[in-house]
């Protein structure tokens, strides 16, 4: 299929796209947003809350591996209308589920569901845009999760006041609906069928793409983005109640200090980017210093905690945007390597994956450690995880240049 030059229609499609990841965080990460709220209003422990979203962080992982592989072979418009439509019957059941292991399984099925966003949307972007225009878009759509994320945290405590924690499950499952409409009237679609470029590879005896994947340069790659899965999801989803428990403020002046996290996350975006493309072009170069000032973001947080609120709600945010930055480069920018092989989705929906095996530890584990033991205590983990990733970029970058470049 011929890339798409027309500036105008690029900027309609990035558009439609951002909003797509705009409305998948609204419908994802709205649970995690409210968490505390539902501790303080219903009979349910936050260990007890804390395994639904660990469980869709479980399936939304898992997903993402099957969604990468049916985005390289069947109509990537079509999965993310599935995706969107079951997201939204599972944003309208959870206000009614009377328990913590019902609410378990609903939201399990919502993690599943919104697998089939990121790796299909990579492989119409990589199909539609040019390699420049890819990573320029790939930003731009990376700022809906951030949108997404002010959103919910922004509005949640305003309708929580309104209405009650469930009235935010009702306002998100609207959102989709309208993301249905809009992605169906004005996406386009490309044609689903085998990439003649894997055929390529193989004749002329180039590296097949399970070893080019499955190495230990590329394991070393993974480990790395579940450790920033780790804390970019779980510094999110624990951030308001750390805050409410240590400076002992209400949990939805709590919430509203969320909206700080992605603005700082924007930011991050726009810094990375550009490192990467002008300054830092090795991608584990890149990743390995914005790693690094997370990892200096929590040493700031350990020493500042329980003495001002404002500096562990920057450091906090200041933590989260690297991750953010991180999960751009290792998430967006290196699937892109693999588009010759045909098989840039399947890729995109491994990586991702990583991610949420990081997210689905750090977040019963952190409500587990933060019960058990201390704030302080979890907040020197998160040193240490941020560290160990910073360390394992930056030892890769050689072996990156020599394998990839």
């Amino acid at each position: 299929m011929e890339k798409i030059t027309d500036k105008k229609k690029i900027g309609g499609l990035v558009l439609l796209f951002t909003f797509l990841y705009f409305t998948s965080y609204i419908t994802r990460i709205n649970y995690g947003a409210v968490i505390s709220e539902m501790e303080k209003t219903t009979d349910m422990t936050r260990t007890m809350l804390s395994m639904a979203l660990t469980g869709s962080f479980i399936t939304y992982g898992a997903g993402q591996i099957v969604s990468g592989i049916c985005g390289d072979r069947f109509s990537p418009k079509r999965l993310i209308t599935y995706g969107l439509c079951l997201t939204v019957l599972m944003n309208v059941l959870i206000p009614f589920c009377p328990n913590a292991y019902i609410m378990l399984g609903v939201w399990c099925v919502n993690g599943f569901a919104q697998a089939f966003m990121w790796p299909p949307l990579v492989k119409l972007m990589t199909t539609l845009f040019t390699e420049e225009d890819y990573k320029a878009s790939s930003v731009k759509v990376s700022w809906g999760s951030s949108f997404g994320t002010i959103a919910v945290y922004l509005l949640s405590p305003v309708i929580i006041a309104l209405s009650g924690w469930k009235a935010v499950f009702f306002v998100s499952a609207i959102c989709g609906i309208v993301m249905i409409f809009l992605w169906n009237r004005f996406c386009v679609d490309i044609e689903a069928k085998p990439n003649t470029a894997v055929k390529s590879v193989k004749e002329t005896n180039v590296a097949k793409p399970r070893h080019m994947l499955f190495n230990p340069l590329m394991i070393c790659v993974m480990l790395a983005i579940v450790l920033q899965g780790m804390l970019r999801d779980g510094v999110t989803t624990w951030m308001p109640s750390y805050i409410s428990e240590t400076y002992d403020l209400s949990n939805i002046v709590a919430i509203l200090t969320g909206v700080v996290m992605p603005i700082f996350s924007i930011l991050t975006f726009q810094v990375t980017s550009r490192l990467y493309r002008k300054v830092l072009t090795n991608p584990m170069t890149c990743a390995g210093v914005i790693f690094g000032v997370g990892a200096i973001a929590s040493l700031a947080l350990v020493f500042f905690t329980g003495k001002n609120a404002a500096l562990s709600v920057a450091f906090s945010a200041l933590l989260t945007g690297s991750m953010h930055g991180v999960n751009l480069i290792l998430i967006c920018m290196v699937p892109a390597f693999f588009n010759k092989y045909g098989n840039v989705s399947t890729v995109s929906g491994i990586l991702n994956s990583c991610t949420y095996v990081g997210s689905a530890i750090s977040t019963y584990g952190i409500a587990l450690i933060s019960e058990k033991f201390s704030w302080s205590f979890t907040l020197l983990i998160w040193l240490i995880i941020a560290l160990f990733g910073t360390l394992l970029c930056l030892v890769n970058i050689i072996p990156w240049r020599k394998k990839m470049s």
